[in-house]
């Protein structure tokens, strides 16, 4: 019985979870191919933009010849164009920002003028000192003649018009995973929830499982040739175990019984615990308390 109820609330835990995939895949592929498609177009502008300044700070400098080299893309926000040529470092930044408005672009970002045989960053600025009193940074410094890349970092676009058009997709999602918590949980107690059964118990409130003896109200266990003084915990969750042999508890159900009350409840105490239990219990080979991953423990006795 407890096998087909097991079976028919998995088959709808899978049910559920298909169910939920289908439901919001679509809109995460939309998502993602609307983002990829958004990162290539940006991508195509700010190539377009810098090609435009490099081209009239050549034209600038009545240089209307020599070839512009490839746009390098480092990272999804960092582009470098190199210049051959001497070029007036004054007029970049002018250039680039009316580059940038043709092509729409309206990202912050900061521009760093590096020497293509050392790496090291010559001149440079931030977008917003365009508009400041004092202008752009060494804007009238002597430039030295020689090989420059003008290298341009944009700040990351924070990610909000996916969220504000799909917004009805977090109260379903949430109302679907919500559904499908209360089906797991089910399913988790249904299965693992313990049938407490009568062990057997003779005069002297012995209780007998395996080839053990637990004597309870004197916090003995008689295990083998051995006898062992238990501590008050020790005996309760072995008794515990007795009490729902061949069951799995759940480690919640198991922090609850022996150590709820004492107010605070440490759920490491359930492994240390049973660690030492399954040593006093060493020499019974008709018991074994078995870890159920992500569930519990139960203690398996055999006759």
């Amino acid at each position: 019985m407890l096998e087909s109820v097991y079976t028919i609330w998995a088959g709808r835990i899978r049910i559920t979870g298909v169910l939920m995939l289908l439901f919001i895949l679509p809109f995460l592929k939309n998502n993602q191919a609307s983002g990829n498609n958004e990162s290539v177009r940006f991508s195509e502008k700010v190539n377009l933009a810098l090609r435009r300044t490099a081209h009239h700070l050549l034209m600038a400098n009545s240089d209307s010849s020599s070839s512009i080299p490839p746009i390098e893309q480092a990272d999804a926000n960092t582009f470098h164009v190199q210049v051959d040529h001497l070029f007036e470092y004054k007029k970049l930044p002018a250039l680039l920002q009316e580059s940038l408005d043709v092509y729409g672009i309206k990202r912050a970002y900061d521009v760093s003028v590096v020497n293509c045989k050392n790496g090291e960053i010559r001149l440079g600025y931030n977008f917003l000192d365009l508009n400041k009193k004092g202008g752009v940074p060494c804007e009238n410094r002597k430039q030295e003649p020689g090989c420059y890349t003008i290298k341009v970092s944009f700040y990351p676009e924070k990610q909000v018009a996916s969220t504000s058009e799909n917004w009805w997709l977090v109260p379903m999602g949430s109302l679907l995973a919500g559904f499908g918590f209360i089906v797991w949980k089910k399913t988790r107690k249904e299965h693992s929830t313990p049938i407490l059964k009568e062990i057997p118990v003779d005069a002297d409130h012995k209780n007998h499982f395996g080839n053990s003896v637990l004597d309870l109200p004197n916090l003995i266990l008689i295990s083998g040739n051995n006898s062992y003084n238990l501590t008050y915990r020790e005996a309760k969750l072995l008794n515990l175990f007795a009490l729902n042999q061949n069951q799995i508890l759940e480690r919640d159900f198991i922090l609850k019984s022996v150590w709820e009350d004492e107010g605070i409840i440490v759920g490491r105490s359930v492994d240390v615990f049973v660690s030492r239990l399954r040593k006093l219990l060493a020499e019974d080979s008709n018991i074994k308390i078995a870890a159920v991953h992500g569930i519990g423990y139960r203690m398996e006795v055999t006759s």
